[in-house]
């Protein structure tokens, strides 16, 4: 299926902090073409994952709309939201989202498996997934004995998996060399081009944020610029390993106070809340432990 085009209107996203009300995005607009390439870049904490999570159907807006293809996914309800995420958007996150026991093939598999796929039609889709992101040796390999670079090229092949129109990539490469980053981002162009797909992609990297067909500057949860590739020179602050995991504990912070305000507005169900909630927890843990390894306290 080929890309869908996307309408932002006002877009708001506010978290409760006690008695302070914290706003990630305060009205943010911004359209998208059928099939574009866009690079979002900002500041860490400057709303560019909250936005990907609305778009992808991961978080509920305060205010404001998104619209994608002629889907209003603010007004979805939460089964709405589940079929919307199967089907319409592939995520692809810094943090890779792959299970360590199962092999690259059965980790892009799995998407298909919960659309009832029949299995002759699923192997067909991973052959040719892995063909696409140049994977064809290494199916059968687990995650574990794969390179970083591999490893975000197996997760491009499951955002694919159910052909989704929509793929939004979250720091892909933040965790790469610049070697495997550049192909890893030479990937997502090629399934930009050739598969016509409608991709949006937060970097904090001007190098990376240069092959999209225009560029946004989110500041304070608004969209202050949009750039030409040519435009973007220099370099964005630099941001270290410890930076970007402090950046996402903070982020998985807002989204466990996200859920909170979903529980207490009836908008999920306890079974989805805790479920929830302790896959966040469980992530933020990991970052921790990860930061006390670097010898940084929590």
């Amino acid at each position: 299926m080929s890309g869908l085009s996307l309408v932002i209107k006002d877009l708001v996203k506010a978290y409760r902090m006690g008695s302070v009300e914290v706003q990630a995005l305060r009205g943010l607009s911004m359209n998208v073409k059928e099939g574009e390439m866009v690079s979002v870049i900002g500041p860490s904490g400057s709303g560019k994952t909250t936005l990907l999570n609305i778009v992808g159907g991961l978080t509920r807006a305060t205010a404001g709309s998104v619209k994608v293809g002629d889907t209003e996914v603010t007004s979805l309800d939460e089964s709405g939201l589940i079929e919307y995420r199967r089907r319409t958007v592939g995520h692809i996150f810094q943090t890779l989202n792959l299970i360590p026991t199962l092999t690259a093939a059965e980790n892009v598999e799995i998407s298909m498996m919960a659309l009832k796929v029949p299995r002759q039609e699923r192997a067909k889709r991973v052959n040719y997934l892995f063909e696409v992101v140049g994977l064809l040796d290494r199916a059968d390999h687990k995650p574990g004995e794969l390179s970083g670079g591999e490893q975000q090229r197996v997760a491009i092949a499951s955002a694919l998996a159910n052909d989704a129109p929509i793929v939004l990539a979250d720091e892909p490469t933040g965790e790469l060399d610049t070697v495997n980053a550049r192909i890893v981002v030479d990937y997502l162009l090629k399934i930009n081009r050739e598969l016509g797909k409608t991709i949006i992609m937060v970097t904090h990297d001007p190098a990376m944020a240069r092959v999209g067909s225009r560029i946004l500057r989110i500041e304070d949860g608004v969209i202050k610029a949009a750039l030409t590739p040519t435009q973007v020179a220099g370099e964005e602050p630099a941001v270290t390993f410890i930076d970007q995991i402090k950046a996402r504990v903070d982020d998985l912070g807002k989204q466990l106070m996200a859920l909170d305000e979903d529980l207490r507005g009836g908008r999920i169900s306890g079974e989805a809340y805790f479920d929830a909630r302790q896959k966040i927890i469980q992530a933020v843990n990991v970052y921790k432990e990860e930061l006390h390894r670097l010898g940084v306290v929590t």
